[in-house]
């Protein structure tokens, strides 16, 4: 199956799709069939501080037409912050979109997560996974805005310092020490640049992975659309 990826916001989370992707198709013995176009992080900025879901989903949408001119067969977005208009999106998707909120709950569930912690976008934190988890708890951060802003300056420049590593660790940890979350989700897909595979004294998940495993089951034909819950034209 031909992958299709809105990509660009931000970067590194874009670089970090391909990457696994790759791998991942590269050890089934598969060769990856994908095209990646390139949404405007700043146009998603704005209309996401603006709750512009409409004007964000019709962008997507002439975005998502033109990986389907590329022969794609379904697409995904590359950010959690940017799913704030999927439900939008889904209407004027000319390709299924394949979620990267939807599988998580199932995954931390199977796990035995009864809480989780959550860093990533404002919006992120403050809808809890927009809303999705039904049968595990979220705790998030005492200053969600802080934590978005920093979040979402890091994404922009594509890289993170020493200074933001440490700060994003540390409320980690916090959820961890003070909220009872058995394991912290990283609900941004740039946080990669922060944890890296790093052991940081807790239990972290990335959901960038949750989301790369149901995308190279499809890409491997290992499942079918039909297997996971998208949304969009068939």
């Amino acid at each position: 199956m031909h992958i299709g990826l809105i990509g660009g916001i931000g970067p590194a989370a874009t670089i970090s799709y391909y990457q696994r992707l790759s791998a991942a198709m590269r050890a089934a013995g598969t060769p990856l069939e994908l095209t990646i176009v390139n949404a405007d992080v700043d146009t998603l900025l704005a209309n996401n501080t603006a709750g512009n879901t409409d004007a964000q989903a019709r962008v997507y949408a002439g975005l998502i037409d033109r990986l389907k001119a590329a022969g794609a067969d379904c697409v995904a977005i590359t950010s959690l912050g940017g799913h704030f208009c999927f439900d939008q999106t889904v209407p004027l998707s000319s390709l299924p979109l394949v979620s990267a909120v939807t599988p998580l709950d199932a995954h931390f569930a199977s796990q035995g997560f009864e809480t989780v912690g959550l860093l990533g976008t404002g919006v992120v934190m403050r809808t809890q996974l927009y809303g999705q988890l039904d049968s595990t708890g979220a705790v998030v951060p005492d200053d969600i805005d802080g934590v978005g802003k920093m979040y979402t300056d890091m994404a922009i420049t594509g890289a993170c310092t020493d200074a933001q590593r440490a700060f994003f660790v540390e409320e980690g940890r916090k959820l961890v020490a003070n909220k009872g979350a058995q394991a912290v989700i990283l609900a941004g897909t740039d946080l990669n640049l922060a944890f890296d595979g790093r052991d940081v004294g807790y239990e972290v998940v990335d959901a960038l992975d949750i989301h790369v495993a149901v995308l190279v089951d499809l890409a491997t034909g290992r499942a079918t659309l039909s297997d996971h819950s998208v949304g969009g034209s068939a």
